[in-house]
């Protein structure tokens, strides 16, 4: 990598090269505790935790998990928004020697079920109002116990925006939690648990901390195994880049979720290696995020453009002072400019794009915070990465200037992919990490991507695989074909459309459609838009142009 053409753009405070610390992820914990024991490390509706105190609870964690029989390498699927619990249960998990599965909270039956089962997981943590969704599918799988959480362990009675996906009416819906051989309540384990665990021995270059699942349009979703090296490296690289990071000081708005590997490593995993203090939001809403800023004033910021756009739009901004802010990244999808300088301009802080994939932990790229940035680029490689537009066919270098396949290198690249090789043989070439995304670099190294080369669509943040989504369609008495596609969305970026050929003598309404997939997908999965059609477009062997349908909706819309 020595001498690549993006160095030249490095700033004297940025590195092209930095030490990585060869620990567990969890060890980094325990230093914050050790350095800042009484600063506060969560604050959460109105309560707030100290370092010393989430150490502990993790330490009971792990003693607990423990006594449940967990050993090093062992599964554990962590179902919860973000709250003390989620932090907690990760590295107390990962202290035991666990290796932590993500799992959305939106996820419905058939959705956990798969991801229970490939991952082999044996305990999950899961927030009460979702102990039945578990439940109904817990037989199925290798789960043997289950830890239920409740924002009642942490706060005396309901607040606004007390659980996510739920309406405040609804709090009548929390499940009471009996103690059981395999289900067990969060406070009787923190009563019970001892403030000791028995050490695990840790290789980070090859134990696995993390089973992040990302998927495809050519099968079901796929478990990224991420080493505690992946997620540390890339956690130091995200300190080097916002080099004016004062450990023990910063405080960190935490909307986004920890279940999504961005937010894990952007917001929990470096406010905890710095020892800044969290503010946790179960959900995001966009008067609860400004009043949240206006009154804790947070310093550091990691979104997605759908959030800074709502937060521009709100009909009451003004009324809120945002001048806390000094740093955001943005990722999971474009940056739009405007959207930047009109953030910046209300902050004062710097607000720029990064790119990455769950596979790289997850950032390989971004524009500089200080220093030059460019419109409609992703930025320049990070710290120790390296990345090449290629041919996937021969991974031959394309020219510059040429558009090719993204390739990228470096110590946040996954292991593999959970129990497939082949898929693993496919995008892993020589140590470089062949990502599916289309761009080009400048002479000088400055990246952009232009298109996406699998099929995924990405709507406010989240990653979307049509071909899950057409398989539930499929399931549907009245769907003869079906194709689904990302379509240009102002606000989202992108939405989920679905192009339906019905059988003969069917009839069926968007709205029916609509009811049926909530009942099957997570609401952010849903196709919000429904176009009943006579026929298809084609390839003469009979393949479904799902592009043409793209290129149609971007004529429509005059999208370039």
């Amino acid at each position: 990598m020595e001498g690549r053409s993006w160095h030249q753009h490095y700033p004297p405070e940025i590195k092209t090269s930095i030490p990585y610390d060869e620990k567990p992820l969890h060890a980094f914990l325990w230093k914050s505790a050790e350095t800042f024991p009484k600063k506060k490390a969560l604050h959460f509706m109105g309560k707030d935790m100290k370092y010393e105190e989430l150490y502990l609870q993790a330490t009971k964690m792990a003693n607990y998990l423990q006594q449940l029989g967990m050993e090093k390498g062992d599964r554990i699927a962590v179902m919860l928004p973000n709250c003390p619990q989620s932090v907690i249960a990760y590295y107390g998990a990962l202290m035991a020697g666990g290796i932590i599965v993500q799992t959305n909270p939106l996820y419905k039956e058939r959705e956990l079920e798969y991801q229970l089962k490939d991952s082999g997981a044996t305990i999950i943590v899961c927030l009460d109002i979702l102990l039945p969704r578990v439940t109904n599918v817990k037989n199925n799988t290798d789960v043997k116990h289950t830890i239920v959480a409740s924002i009642k362990d942490y706060l005396p009675f309901p607040k606004n925006l007390i659980y996510p996906y739920i309406q405040k009416k609804q709090y009548h819906m929390v499940v009471k939690v009996e103690q059981s051989e395999d289900v067990h309540a969060w406070d009787y384990m923190m009563d019970i648990a001892q403030p000791a665990y028995e050490k695990v021995s840790v290789d980070p270059k090859e134990d696995l901390a993390l089973l992040q699942y990302t998927g495809g349009t050519t099968g079901n979703p796929k478990g990224v195994m991420l080493t505690h090296y992946n997620l540390v490296s890339n956690v130091q690289m995200c300190q080097a880049w916002i080099y004016n990071i004062k450990p023990g000081e910063e405080i960190v708005l935490g909307v986004l979720p920890f279940f999504h590997v961005y937010g894990m490593t952007a917001v929990m995993n470096n406010a905890i290696m710095i020892g800044a203090k969290m503010i946790l939001l179960p959900k995001f809403d966009a008067t609860e995020v400004l009043k949240t800023i206006d009154k804790h004033k947070p310093t550091l910021f990691p979104g997605a453009p759908t959030i800074y756009v709502a937060l521009l739009n709100h009909p009451k901004l003004e009324q809120y002072d945002l001048s806390s802010i000094e740093a955001c990244i943005s990722g999971s999808a474009p940056l739009p400019m405007e959207i930047q300088e009109q953030f910046e301009k209300v902050t004062g802080g710097k607000l720029v794009e990064g790119y990455g994939l769950t596979e790289t932990s997850p950032v390989t790229h971004a524009n500089f915070v200080w220093h030059e940035r460019r419109s409609g680029s992703i930025g320049v490689p990070w710290p120790d990465t390296d990345a090449k537009i290629i041919d996937a066919e021969t991974m031959e270098e394309a020219p510059v200037g040429e558009i090719g396949e993204i390739a990228v290198k470096g110590p946040q690249v996954m292991k593999g992919y959970w129990n497939n090789p082949e898929e693993t043989a496919q995008v892993l070439k020589d140590g470089w990490l062949l990502t599916g995304d289309l761009g080009y670099q400048t002479e000088d190294g400055y990246f952009y991507v232009v298109d996406r080369k699998k099929d995924m669509i990405i709507a406010g943040g989240y990653n979307i695989y049509p071909r899950e989504v057409e398989e539930v369609l499929y399931e549907h008495e009245a769907i003869q074909e079906v194709v689904v596609a990302g379509v240009p969305d102002p606000y989202r970026g992108e939405t989920v459309k679905a192009y339906i050929v019905l059988k003969p003598g069917y009839s069926i309404t968007e709205a029916d459609l609509n009811t049926y997939c909530r009942q099957h997908l997570a609401a952010f999965k849903v196709p919000r838009i429904y176009e009943f059609r006579q026929e298809l477009p084609k390839t003469a062997v009979g393949k479904i142009l799902r592009r043409q349908l793209v290129d149609e909706e971007k004529e429509k819309l005059q999208v370039k």
